[in-house]
């Protein structure tokens, strides 16, 4: 999806091509699941005869500020894109508009004409954009709700560590929070770990200052270098990692060496398992345990449980043990235990399935009570069996009674 710098592209050309020119005509898309709270007749009404006097960005997020509000606010979702007709903004490959596409596009949500004929679009392919009308997009979700901006409101060294200090999830997951940072997506987070040489699930906390120091540093040179080159991913350095993030595992290579990919804070991950190692306690518990012995079926509910940017995640691999173990052990109940309700509803049946598969494991304990008796009081084959060997020891207990009676 767009990040920092193709959104920051986009309100540099904004900034620089349409700022003082009144609207003189509005297209806004009869899509509500994009343009948010607002219709498409209000929405062009709002913003015809109105100048742009600015133009603000942060995290992801974009606004026009107008000479009266509301102002126009722009979510760039997945394939979020800003075009102005003329003028090369960004080249994003996932949402770019060819110049011999119809114009304004078929995808088109926002479209205004300026007073000097430019004309602006905001285009979204996937529909995951939102475009608002806002008297104040600062105050409100979901820009009120976002940590500083990566570029503009950078923390110093001391503060990135004392804030990594505190957090106990996986790296690459709190760079992907926007409430901890705003701007970092993807392949940013994927650019500056591999530049800094810190394994994507290295938890936070575990990381030294130097560490913290080289992170930082490569956070600011990843944006500013993608900046300088108008986002244009073409323009990349050539041994970014980025450019081979998409390639087919095994035919993924950066400077020689071989990328692998994971998934870590719930996301698709590339990363040189050469040069970016798990240190200290996280690196010990990830040796000797072989993955492949689990049950089938199971690594991919685990990988989503250890990568999910949770707090968990810090037990790394231990954790995923653990999990598999739990399961193993409720498989295992479930096989030898008849069903305790048998006359459940359909529905009721799945979601018994459903909390069968628990991670926490607790729903074993509760079958295994429930299990010696089922509803009819139909005993069971473990319950059976108690009953005879105490039965039989009724037997010899009854016998040992008359005898004594007899010696009286």
């Amino acid at each position: 999806m767009p990040e920092l710098p193709e959104v920051e592209a986009a309100r540099r050309a904004i900034e620089e091509h349409c700022i003082g020119k009144k609207i003189v005509k509005s297209i806004i898309a009869d899509d509500n699941k994009v343009i948010d709270g607002v219709s498409a007749s209000d929405f062009e009404a709002s913003v015809l005869g109105k100048a742009i006097l600015s133009a603000h960005r942060k995290g992801k997020n974009l606004w026009l500020r107008l000479d009266s509000p509301p102002f126009p606010s722009f979510q760039f979702g997945m394939t979020g894109a800003i075009y102005i007709k003329g003028v090369a903004v960004t080249q994003y490959k996932r949402s770019a508009v060819k110049d011999t596409d119809e114009w304004p596009s078929k995808y088109s949500k926002f479209f205004v004409e300026l007073d000097d004929g430019l004309e602006l679009s905001f285009t979204d392919k996937r529909r995951f954009a939102k475009v608002r009308l806002l008297n104040d997009p600062t105050s409100v979700p979901p820009i009120s709700e976002l940590g500083p901006d990566a570029l503009l409101e950078p923390m110093t060294v001391d503060e990135f560590t004392d804030s990594l200090s505190k957090k106990k999830i996986t790296i690459k997951a709190l760079l992907l929070d926007q409430s901890y940072i705003s701007g970092i997506g993807n392949w940013v987070a994927d650019e500056v770990l591999y530049q800094a040489k810190i394994h994507p699930l290295q938890t936070a906390v575990s990381l030294s200052k130097e560490s913290c120091a080289t992170l930082l540093k490569c956070i600011k040179e990843v944006i500013e270098k993608a900046l300088e080159v108008g986002a244009d991913s073409s323009q990349f350095p050539s041994n970014w990692i980025f450019h081979s993030r998409e390639k087919k595992p095994g035919k993924a290579f950066v400077d020689g060496k071989k990328i692998d990919f994971i998934t870590a804070g719930g996301r698709t991950t590339a990363y040189v398992p050469e040069l970016q190692k798990l240190n200290g306690v996280q690196a010990a518990k990830a040796v000797g345990k072989p993955r492949k012995q689990a049950p089938k079926g199971e690594d991919s509910k685990d990988d989503d449980k250890y990568n999910s940017g949770d707090e968990s995640e810090s037990d790394g691999e231990e954790i995923a043990e653990n999990v598999k173990s739990k399961k193993r052990q409720k498989l295992g109940g479930q096989v030898k235990q008849p069903s305790p309700r048998k006359r459940k509803s359909k529905e009721s049946d799945t979601e018994d399935d459903d909390g069968g598969n628990d991670d926490d494991g607790g729903g074993s304990d509760d079958n295994a009570e429930e299990a010696p008796k089922t509803k009819s009081g139909k005993v069971t084959k473990n319950k059976q069996a108690k009953a005879v060997t105490t039965s039989k020891e009724k037997v010899i207990s009854q016998k040992g009674k008359p005898s004594k009676k007899k010696a009286k």
